[in-house]
């Protein structure tokens, strides 16, 4: 067993990850740093982010730093921790220019001034962007940034398996190699988590075969709480039948939505914000046209409305969505600067993740988590369009400067028993030994279907109680798994095992949790509980982890400038 030793072990290589990595390589040379990626190190999910990245770049035009604070409490439907987002917002400029000063080609205006565009739920056009590709050169950028520096190792298609937790700190990592088909532990002095969301415990998603939840999973089952997972985001304009990501960024630069009556229907729900409402209220405006009949039916169920763009005109297409109108040709055939394309809500962002505080840090004090995989409580219910990649930029920033300061400020030397890796060696080897009848491929259909249809958009108690039944099967019918192949070096049969492993223990928690919160606040509808309960619920939920299942309690949300109001758009 390969044993190697480093200060900082970062999990995951995304936006938030990589953003760490700087942070920490640029201001100490000396550190060593690992990154491990189950993906090769520009394969991770933030390429695919397309829209924007939030700012206030135009203070003495019209923004403020209080108004992106307000746009986002109130997109959160006041679940958002006021002192995080005041953080946040005053942040989010340096990393936009710090970006522009590494070399990111951003989107310009006639006069060379960086280029903004409007963003649902934003009362300002504040979407910094580079054409509809913004997340790929954030993380090219990045990237081409760390390459500069000679301090960090790169563990690239490395699955992690197991942290180790000892004495209520972190000490390192059990993890296996694809490429060289091996196992190996790194021992670390401090960890960022930065592994993303779970959106692939839905069937209908935007998001990579990837992202199937390990870091939450990983952190949940070492004691490490988290918070606030019922709150899926589902973004309204899905690619049917593919689920592929069709940016908000069509409705920023003027595209309409439409029944199959030719209506613009948000006039309906959001008539001031019209198709830039904020997320969980244009999708639960798509379901109540397509269920109320008003939508075009599609393949598998996947009924749907038209996001049209062909008035924006051939230029402005090509110009600012060119991935959009890319994608639409290659999957389904449709080129947007003639015809409507065929969309519907899909399941889009963890709003929850691992319990962290405003500097990233967990219950273990030398384990931090950044990105989508943590929650620090900015998001609340419901995150606005755009400040996803802004939150990986800035507190991967923070994370990576708390975890140099743990690393330079604290005595510690990790130490990991051997009694502790044989136990992990072992339970590893036994999914090789797995000789079931069950279909491992089946039951992660049958998981995602499942979320799709009792913990979708709206959701109700006997659908929740249906999917945490459901789910509790499945997890003791995974006990019975067949792993066809024996080998060592690219096993994806043992990849797929312990991918699910981790999407149950993640996917049983959001149902759970949801079915606790009985109200509905931001993306989390209930239709037996219509309306948003401040008086019990202006609250985080916070799941630990038993082998029973998640233990739910509650904590209060930090208010510290505007009280909840009634959300209208």
């Amino acid at each position: 067993m390969e044993i190697l030793n480093y200060d900082i072990i970062i999990v995951g290589a995304g936006l938030a990850g990589l953003r760490a990595a700087v942070e920490i390589c640029r201001k100490n040379d000396k550190v060593k740093v690992a990154i491990v990626s189950k993906v090769q190190l520009m394969r991770a999910h933030s390429v695919c982010a397309e829209g924007g990245t939030a700012a206030v770049l135009n203070p003495h035009d019209g923004d403020s730093f209080e108004l992106h604070a307000w746009d986002t409490v109130k997109g959160a439907d006041f679940l958002a921790d006021q002192d995080v987002v005041t953080r946040f917002v005053k942040a989010c400029p340096e990393e936009i220019y710090l970006l522009e000063h590494w070399g990111i080609p951003w989107s310009r205006k006639e006069d060379g001034r960086i280029n903004q565009r409007p963003f649902g739920g934003h009362t300002y056009p504040r979407a910094t962007f580079a054409e509809d590709k913004t997340g790929f050169f954030e993380m090219q950028t990045l990237y081409d940034t760390l390459l500069k520096f000679n301090n960090w190792d790169r563990f690239e298609e490395v699955f992690v398996t197991k942290i180790f937790i000892e004495d209520g700190k972190f000490h390192g990592i059990y993890a296996y190699d694809l490429i060289n088909g091996k196992f190996i532990v790194l021992k670390g002095k401090a960890c960022i988590m930065a592994t993303g969301g779970a959106g692939r415990i839905y069937a209908f998603t935007t998001f990579s075969h990837s992202v199937t939840g390990d870091g939450i999973a990983l952190c949940y089952r070492e004691g490490i709480p988290l918070k606030d997972m019922e709150f899926m985001q589902f973004h309204p304009t899905g690619l049917v039948p593919s689920g592929i990501l069709m940016t908000e960024a069509c409705r920023g630069e003027g595209g309409h939505l439409k029944n199959n009556k030719g209506e613009r229907f948000m006039e309906k729900y959001a008539p001031d914000k019209m198709e830039l409402a904020p997320r969980d209220i244009v999708s639960r405006a798509e379901m109540t046209e397509i269920l109320e009949g008003r939508g075009f039916k599609g393949p598998d169920g996947l009924d749907y409305v038209y996001l049209d763009l062909t008035h924006l005109g051939r230029e402005r297409i090509l110009e600012r969505l060119p991935l959009i109108r890319e994608v639409t040709i290659k999957y389904i055939g449709i080129d947007p600067i003639e015809k409507p394309i065929p969309v519907r809500p899909v399941q889009h962002y963890t709003m929850g993740g691992i319990d962290v505080d405003i500097d990233g840090r967990s219950k273990v004090p030398n384990l931090f988590a950044a990105g989508e995989v943590a929650c620090n409580g900015l998001h609340g219910a419901n995150r606005l369009g755009t400040n996803s990649t802004a939150e990986c930029l800035v507190f991967g920033r923070i994370a990576g400067e708390k975890a140099l300061e743990f690393v330079l400020n604290e005595k510690f030397e990790p130490e990991i028993s051997g009694g502790k890796i044989k136990d992990e060696e072992k339970r590893i080897n036994n999914f090789f030994e797995m000789d079931g009848k069950e279909n491992l491929y089946s039951l992660r259909r049958e998981l995602r279907q499942t979320m799709d249809k009792y913990v979708g958009v709206f959701r109700d108690g006997e659908g929740l109680k249906i999917a945490i039944d459901k789910i509790r099967e499945i997890k003791e019918r995974f006990k019975n798994i067949r792993i066809n192949d024996k080998s060592n070096y690219y096993n994806t049969d043992l990849t797929s095992a312990l991918e699910l492993e981790n999407m149950i223990d993640v996917a049983e928690v959001v149902a759970v949790c949801a079915y606790e919160r009985k109200e509905s606040r931001g993306a989390h509808a209930r239709r037996d509980y219509p309306k948003r309960d401040d008086v019990n619920y202006l609250k985080h939920t916070i799941a630990e982890y038993t082998k029973e299942g998640p233990k739910i309690s509650y904590r209060d949300v930090k208010i510290t400038i505007w009280k909840p109001v009634e959300r209208k758009y």
